[in-house]
């Protein structure tokens, strides 16, 4: 008998799912645990098993088709059975979702601009030379005054420049257009390209637009010396063994400071604010379509060697699709790092349901005043965005006090 194999929902957040790539075809014998397909959800590209078993008589979702959860991925039953009844038993929105998405690959859009009225016909030349100004009845080309200056600026013969001005009168963007008897230009038409929304950018919309709109965010920044960071970082790695990175040295530090600040490493419920006594700090990964989070859990109580190696991994594996469920879920905070993009300074928007997000900057060389004296110092800015219906100003503050002291001190986290 034919049994329905539906579009399975692979993470929380999940409402539709893309088919990257199908493992069987149409005919194949099917076993409970063969692997049938790849599925790219919100979060990542997974791996689908099937949990029947039989012949593969229909595939309900092409590759590189999108349909909702719970639609007709594949129908298995006996060799030559006729499936056809089943089929148009369910509504099948996954057929209409699949036809809208093959029709929808990236597309070149182009706009003819209205035609201009007619310019008077100049005489024609007899070769393709360059077509000159026009010329008064004295002789001289018709330009204005900053035409005229900008040519002998630059050098041109203005009885070269094509005019475009009122009579052919020579003016300012002719002279700026003009390359040696070639006038620049650009599009004289409409033209843009559209693509699809993937799966992991309609979530990433979706979510950010609710923490955005429903948290009241605020913002505090401080400036940390990195001096004694870049002297032990240097140090740990010339001992061999996991290099660790400035990123790890935040995570850990912030860390450290979140058990010592609660508040900061808590949650608004609705009904209920939690206040989390583990640590889970999730490090913003970019990838193609977006970002992700991956979560080093009990952070506070691993070493940095642990900490570098675990967040190696999760942005590799972002990178590849290949992280699982499990390894985004259940953050208690989370670090933004721009600064190596070249970003001094910038605020992040709060990953709900977490209650502060930090927004890591660059490291500039910058005047400081050491005892009295200006010397070259190396300072880093860090910005924490905070949910007010959580957290307050003053305990926000306390929090980038401590973990300024850990930043800027790397010998008292190893305490």
């Amino acid at each position: 008998m034919a049994e329905i194999v539906r579009m399975p929902r692979l993470s929380d957040t999940m409402t539709e799912g893309t088919v990257a790539k199908w493992h069987k075809k149409v005919g194949d014998t099917i076993s409970e645990g063969d692997l049938l397909a790849e599925i790219e959800t919100d979060k990542a590209t997974m791996e689908f098993e099937s949990f029947q078993e039989g012949v593969l008589l229909h595939i309900g979702v092409e590759e590189a088709s999108t349909a909702p959860v719970d639609c007709i991925l594949a129908v298995l039953g006996e060799e030559g059975e006729d499936v056809t009844a089943v089929i148009e038993a369910e509504s099948s929105p996954a057929e209409e979702v699949k036809e809208e998405v093959v029709e929808a690959p990236v597309k070149e859009v182009v706009v003819e601009a209205p035609k201009a009225a007619p310019a008077p016909t100049p005489v024609a030349a007899p070769a393709p030379a360059p077509v000159v100004a026009t010329s008064s009845s004295n002789g001289k080309v018709k330009a204005s005054p900053l035409a005229k200056r900008l040519a002998e600026e630059k050098g041109i013969n203005l009885s070269l420049i094509p005019g475009s001005g009122d009579g052919g009168r020579v003016i300012k963007r002719d002279v700026d257009n003009y390359q040696g008897g070639v006038v620049r230009s650009g599009l004289t038409e409409e033209r843009f390209t559209e693509q699809p929304i993937s799966q992991m950018r309609k979530t990433i919309a979706r979510r950010l637009s609710e923490s955005k709109f429903t948290a009241p965010h605020f913002y505090l920044s401080i400036s940390v010396n990195m001096d004694n960071a870049i002297t032990s970082r240097k140090a740990i790695n010339a001992m061999g063994g996991q290099k660790i990175s400035f990123n790890d040295i935040i995570v850990k530090a912030t860390a450290m400071s979140l058990r010592e600040h609660p508040v900061i490493n808590s949650s608004w419920r609705g009904d209920a604010i939690r206040t989390n006594e583990h640590v889970n700090v999730g490090v913003a990964v970019a990838v193609e379509d977006g970002l992700l989070v991956p979560v080093v859990r009990y952070t506070d109580t691993k070493t940095l060697a642990e900490i570098s190696t675990e967040v190696k991994g999760f942005a590799q594996a972002a990178k590849d699709k290949k992280l699982q469920p499990a390894d985004w879920e259940g953050s208690t905070f989370t670090i933004s790092n721009l600064g190596m993009f070249g970003i001094d300074e910038f605020t992040a928007i709060i990953n709900t349901p977490d209650a502060c997000i930090l927004a890591v900057g660059g490291i500039q060389q910058v005047p400081v005043v050491k005892e009295g004296q200006i010397v070259p110092g190396n300072v880093m800015k860090l910005t924490l965005s905070c949910d007010h219906r959580v957290v307050d100003g003053a305990s926000g503050a306390s929090f980038l006090q401590s973990l300024k002291s850990y930043i800027e001190n790397p010998i008292t986290m190893f305490v």
